[in-house]
């Protein structure tokens, strides 16, 4: 062990004769380890709330949609949507009909945005409909009289519809519930629009954890939203699955530019813009604000050290008649604030990531789907940040070092002992 550090254990290790000195060491030891327990955690809760709102954004949403600049839909969709699958890039591409509706059962009633699919190439683009936890979203498959566009039979049994776990909820619908769907495309009359309204059977209940479409989603057959709106053979949007998410914006201009004039896109990345913005905004101010507590603890430091300076004045002084040089002494209150700030950010990051892990993996804390769009608070630690943290402490522990390391090799070793 060199010189330097062997004495800067033995100062930290040794009694004080000031109690106080030891009592404040023993304070920036927990001050840094208490902020970068709450830096690691804080941004394992940023982390985790970023990752869990994008895969439940990416899994219950289309990477690129497709849709007309005029209001009329897209005709001859079929032909279209096959065309473009063969794109490069271009994993799977679904039609859908969107629009939004009144849901009701009995006094209770819910607004949603029901959207008409074909069930088996929805699934190809998103997950919405692989989470259905009651019932089965099954019945929505087209039926053998019943294929897009077809006028279909008035006199049957009320079409099937799947609904967000929430609005079932709301409206205090069960699978084979019968609910109420009125859509404003209804008929124009002298008295002005009269919106149309039909019966639907529930058959399927989806819980996909994200509240924004528990809560005002449904989905039937693209045929039963067809004749719903007086819409045949069209659709609103046709929604693609790409292969590389991060470059959906390119992909989708290509898409735009091979559907011809009158088309546009937009992607994910475009329509949560807003969102991660402010996720990423969030955690640059919580680095920053909980970055104070070590800076606290940093001040600690100062105050330990330059006390122990204090102390230690002889024993400086007699180790500089020795022979001992100033930049030794420098050094050994250099690697003690280092040796404070080591222990603290150890001590921290084992804290840190550990309550990280517990509260990852037993999501003992629940929050409010409808404030927070998620119904726990979830954590997602990165080694990553550990480095990070611990640098930036290193480094502030390191500055709160250099004013008594600097004033004990100033001392004069003739002037400390001169009336000892």
């Amino acid at each position: 062990m060199r010189f330097e550090l062997f004495v800067a254990v033995r100062y930290l290790r040794a009694k004080r004769r000031q109690a106080v000195v030891g009592v404040i060491t023993v304070i920036s030891i927990i001050g840094v380890a208490a902020g970068v327990a709450s830096l690691i955690i804080a941004l394992a809760i940023t982390n985790g709330m970023s990752r869990d709102l994008q895969d439940k954004l990416l899994g219950s949403m289309a990477h690129v949609r497709l849709m007309r600049v005029a209001s009329d839909g897209i005709r001859g969709w079929r032909d279209l949507t096959a065309r473009m699958e063969q794109l490069p890039h271009v994993k799977a591409g679904s039609p859908g009909l969107y629009e939004q509706v009144l849901i009701s059962r009995g006094a209770r009633s819910g607004g949603a945005l029901i959207e008409g699919v074909i069930p088996r190439q929805e699934r190809r683009v998103s997950d919405l409909l692989s989470t259905v936890t009651i019932g089965s979203a099954n019945p929505l498959e087209p039926r053998g009289d019943d294929s897009p566009g077809t006028p279909g039979n008035e006199d049957h049994a009320p079409p099937p519809i799947v609904i967000g776990y929430d609005l079932a909820d709301t409206i205090d619908a069960k699978v084979g519930s019968k609910v109420l769907v009125t859509s404003p495309q209804g008929a124009l009359t002298p008295f002005g629009v009269v919106p149309k309204f039909q019966y639907f059977r529930v058959v399927g209940i989806f819980h996909s954890g994200f509240y924004q479409y528990d809560s005002s989603m449904a989905f039937t057959s693209l045929a039963d939203a067809q004749r719903l709106f007086g819409e045949p053979d069209v659709v609103s949007v046709i929604s693609f699955k790409v292969d590389d998410l991060n470059h959906a914006d390119r992909i989708g201009k290509s898409i735009e530019q091979a559907a011809g004039p009158g088309f546009l896109t937009t992607n994910w990345m475009e329509e949560n813009r807003p969102l991660f913005h402010a996720l990423m905004l969030e955690q640059i101010v919580t680095f920053i604000v909980i970055g104070l507590i070590v800076c606290v603890a940093a001040l600690n430091i100062l105050t330990a050290l330059t006390m122990m300076v204090m102390e230690k004045t002889r024993d400086i002084a007699v180790m500089m008649s020795f022979g001992v040089q100033p930049r030794q002494v420098r050094m050994i209150f250099l690697l003690q604030g280092l040796l404070i700030g080591f222990t603290g950010t150890i001590l921290g990051l084992i804290a840190g990531y550990g309550l990280s892990w517990l509260g990852g993996h037993y999501r003992f804390i629940h929050l409010s789907a409808e404030v927070y769009s998620i119904d726990y608070l979830p954590f997602a630690a990165r080694w990553t940040d550990g480095l990070i943290v611990a640098g930036v402490s290193f480094a502030v522990s390191l500055l709160a070092t250099l004013y008594p390391s600097s004033s004990a090799a100033r001392i004069l070793p003739a002037e400390a002992l001169r009336y000892e």
